[in-house]
Formats: C-alpha cells, sequence, structure tokens
C-alpha cells in the first residue's frame, strides 16, 4: 500500500508573503511580478515538503528496523525445559531475568548466552567468549554448536525437571570445605601446591561458583599432554570482585574477577579462563 505524504502545516513567513501578493492584485503592473513571486514561494514550500518527507521517511525505515530486531530476539527465545542433542549430549536451558542460561549434564558450569539476530528472522545465542552455542529459527528449532557438534545438531525436547541454574550460595564452613578440596584436585593434577583465595563481600554465591568454572577448566587442561605445559607457573588461583569480569594469567597466578552488578552475567566462562592459559595463534 502506497504512503500518502504528511500534510504539513504552511510556513508562517510563506503565508504572509502570499497575502501580501493577493492584496497587490489589483495593479495590473504588479500582477505578473505577483504571480511569479507566489509560484516561487510556492515552489519552495514544495521542495521543503520533499526533504521533510524523505527525513520522516528515514527516521520510519530505523525504526522498523529496531522494531524487527527486536521481535526476532524475542520470538525465538527458546524455551526453559530439558533438551537432547542429535549427537546424544543433553542440556537444560533457564533464564535468568532477560538472560538465557544453559548448563550440560554432568556439568558445573551454567552458561550465560547472549543473542543477536540472524537471516530469516533466526537468533544466534553466543557465550561471553563470542562463540556460537545454539541457534533458533523463527519456529523455535534449536541447533546446539559444541566441541561434539561444530557444524551444528539438532535439538529435540526432553521431560524432567529443570535444576536451579541460578549461582548458589555456602556458608563460611562449606565454602572453607570447597576450597581445600578444590586446592587438592588442582595439586594431584599440576604435581605441585597450588594456592586458592577467594575476596567476595558482595556476592559469595558467584565467587563460589567462579572457584568451581576455574577449576574445573585447569583440571581439564591439565588431562591434556599437549595443553598441561601452559600450567607450569602455575602457583595461585584467585578469585576476587570487581567492576568488570576479567581472567588474567601472570606471575604464576591466575585471576578471576567477577562483576556482582552483573548477577550470573558477571562469572567469566571457562571458554574465556582457557583463552587466557593459552594464548591464540
Amino acid at each position: 500500500m502506497v504512503e500518502k505524504p504528511p500534510v504539513l502545516a504552511p510556513d508562517v513567513e510563506t503565508s504572509g508573503a502570499i497575502a501580501v501578493c493577493c492584496s497587490a492584485l489589483g495593479h495590473a503592473s504588479v500582477r505578473l511580478a505577483t504571480l511569479s513571486l507566489c509560484a516561487a514561494l510556492m515552489g519552495a514550500g514544495s521542495a521543503s515538503a520533499q526533504v521533510l518527507t524523505g527525513q520522516e521517511r528515514g527516521n520510519a525505515q530505523i525504526e522498523y528496523s529496531r522494531q524487527i530486531r527486536s521481535q526476532s530476539v524475542t520470538r525465538t527465545t527458546p524455551r526453559i525445559g530439558r533438551y537432547s542433542a542429535a549427537t546424544g549430549q543433553g542440556f537444560a536451558l533457564g533464564q535468568s531475568g532477560s538472560q538465557v542460561l544453559l548448563r550440560f549434564d554432568r556439568s558445573n558450569e551454567t552458561w550465560v548466552l547472549r543473542p543477536s539476530s540472524a537471516p530469516r528472522g533466526d537468533t544466534i545465542y553466543r557465550n561471553d567468549a563470542g562463540e556460537q552455542v545454539l541457534r533458533v529459527n523463527a519456529s523455535g528449532g534449536i541447533t546446539l554448536y559444541s566441541s561434539r557438534s561444530p557444524g551444528g545438531s539438532p535439538v529435540s525436547t526432553e521431560s524432567g525437571p529443570v535444576p536451579n541454574l541460578e549461582p548458589q550460595a555456602l556458608g563460611p564452613v562449606q565454602l572453607f570445605n570447597l576450597m581445600t578440596r578444590r586446592s587438592g584436585l588442582i595439586s594431584d593434577a599440576v604435581g605441585r601446591l597450588v594456592q586458592i583465595n577467594v575476596y567476595g563481600d558482595e556476592s559469595e554465591a558467584l565467587c563460589v561458583e567462579a572457584l568451581i568454572v576455574a577449576t574445573d577448566t585447569v583440571i581439564r587442561i591439565a588431562r591434556s599432554p599437549s595443553a598441561k605445559p601452559f600450567l607450569d607457573r602455575l602457583r595461585v588461583i584467585t578469585i576476587i570482585e570487581g567492576n568488570r569480569s576479567a581472567v588474567t594469567y601472570q606471575r604464576g597466578e591466575l585471576r578471576v574477577v567477577v562483576d556482582p552488578s552483573r548477577g550470573v552475567a558477571g562469572r567469566p566462562s571457562s571458554a574465556r579462563i582457557i583463552r587466557a592459559i593459552i594464548p591464540e595463534d
């Protein structure tokens, strides 16, 4: 349907000039000049209307594009529930506010996924390292991308309860016991004593989850003969709160910074920890 251009209010200065011109029509000598002036003013008004209409159309297109992107992300948000990929990988999906959470079966890590629009109305969900994890089409179909299926594996729903994917707090005694156990596991994996420090006042739960993810990641690296040498300098693992989530590995210390203000999204994922320990070529 062709959109009708908006009716513009006449310009005050132009209207006044036209009125003056019309009052002068009684003089034959001025009539031609008057008509010429009126025609010129009418032409100027028409040009002004075309420019304004073009600006409005541009603004309308920008707003329409924003609405389409917003609708695409909202329409293709995956449902909370349990799922299984064709490769046999099971996982649970949950939500924390507007954030999509994913946890694989037999894993301690909860991934926070960020949506971005894709062609055909699809939505791609990536982790905090920018890696594609899920693709959801406009009809709700899900494809999982993982180390087992880098090219993508179709997903089907499964029955069963969905675990709580939010970080869980521990008491002081349980936290101390967790740190002791994790230090022992890390020390056994790398073959020497590795100290663990946790400093957190705002969100103990987020620090606990960061500790579990960091130590699980180090143990996984230590089990790889080709990757284990990158842990030769590791002496300390520190979990600390800050204004921005980050991971550094310098002078024998693996430091994981969590941002309590961002909730579950304020904890770096194992993918970012791996990149800090093992630099990319």
